[in-house]
């Protein structure tokens, strides 16, 4: 058997990572004003930084303790991480799928009706429709889909980078050059990191064919910078429009509206609605997986209708959510959801996760060979 590519064993997790993240995250630039450029241009660039080393932190450790554990779905992974705690993290992140698909449906709702004057739910019906189709192949096609457009976004996020620095440099200059530094900045990283560190154990799939802790300690500590570069360009770019930009409710219009270019801002709102369809797809994917990986411990195995109809039960009923608002429900929605998942993911995992990662790899003194711990919920 070939062993995969280094693309495979250490980008791959960080570029799914990396889509799954955007649209939930800072793809409409709503989030970036919320928990960075809210707390000033150097503020926000700290916070931004703090987020990154968390991520790759929590997911070196995560990466490392499912590979031992050959836990590559959510469920299998908290039955060894927490024991009969386990489902506290199901139940987190459940709330959190429902709120980042309102987040979605909602996002995708207004590009569509902004940027192409359709309607509102003409792009809520897009979103079903495409996120439905793409969990139905499973796996390997989501693998493809969301690294490929992964290098598109990359791509479309440089072009608005630079250009952005041309027309608005100075202000962005002189933005940088007069802005004080406050105190809040290291928690807002803390607490933009701990909501999207949910969305980590819902890749887990993408590290399935990892055979050494190389492997998964790289891809992990990629998987952080992977996943927020282009949050920091974006994250600049902004910066040329504070603090006004702070008030809207999508972002990333005004800026494309400065800029004057209605063939890039069609082109920009196209590859953010294929982030949307990503972050969609990657968290219904992971609980098509739990799904899969109950029926295989029962012997059987899961019916291909069933991705799809799970998708569109999700879809609905974060549709339903997303009447509150786009900003509402980042503002009050994932303020509560940060600490859950500190306190039953990214403790556990850095502090019990890393306890056992060790007794499963350092020798014991009488024996020149690794103890393995057995294979069973604590």
């Amino acid at each position: 058997m070939n062993r995969p590519s280094a693309f495979r064993r250490y980008f791959l997790p960080g570029f799914v990572f990396q889509s799954v993240v955007i649209a939930g995250g800072y793809g409409t630039g709503r989030e970036l004003a919320e928990f960075f450029l809210s707390q000033g241009p150097l503020g926000g660039v700290l916070a931004i930084f703090t987020t990154t080393v968390v991520w790759s932190a929590v997911a070196m450790a995560t990466f490392e303790f499912a590979r031992l554990y050959q836990a590559y779905d959510y469920r299998h992974f908290f039955q060894h991480l927490l024991g009969r705690g386990w489902f506290l993290f199901e139940v987190c992140y459940v709330m959190l799928l429902l709120i980042v698909l309102a987040v979605v449906a909602a996002a995708a709702g207004s590009i569509v009706e902004e940027t192409f004057g359709i309607g509102y739910w003409v792009g809520v019906a897009g979103i079903m429709t495409a996120v439905a189709a793409l969990v139905f192949g499973g796996s390997a096609v989501i693998e493809k889909a969301l690294s490929a457009w992964s290098f598109v976004l990359y791509g479309v996020y440089l072009i608005f980078f630079f250009w952005c620095l041309h027309l608005f440099g100075p202000r962005i200059g002189d933005a940088f050059a007069h802005a004080s530094l406050g105190s809040g900045w290291f928690l807002a990283g803390v607490r933009y990191a701990g909501y999207n560190l949910a969305l980590v154990p819902a890749i887990l799939f993408t590290i399935s064919e990892g055979d050494s802790p190389r492997d998964t300690l790289v891809a992990g500590a990629l998987a952080g910078p992977i996943a927020m570069i282009p949050g920091l360009l974006f994250f600049v770019a902004m910066v040329g429009e504070y603090p006004g930009i702070l008030e809207r409710t999508i972002p990333a219009n005004q800026l494309l509206e400065a800029l004057g270019s209605r063939a890039f801002q069609i082109t920009f709102q196209v590859v953010l609605f294929g982030t949307l369809i990503e972050t969609g797809t990657g968290l219904i994917h992971a609980v098509n997986e739990r799904i899969a990986g109950v029926l295989r411990d029962r012997s059987t195995t899961m019916p291909a209708w069933v991705r799809p109809a799970v998708g569109l039960v999700f879809l609905a009923a974060g549709t339903a959510i997303a009447r509150f608002g786009l900003i509402g429900l980042i503002a009050r929605g994932y303020g509560t959801l940060t600490w859950l998942f500190i306190a039953v993911y990214v403790v556990p995992v850095l502090t019990l996760g890393v306890w056992r990662i060790r007794r499963f790899t350092v020798p014991v003194a009488s024996s020149p060979q690794p103890t393995p711990l057995p294979p069973s919920d604590p």
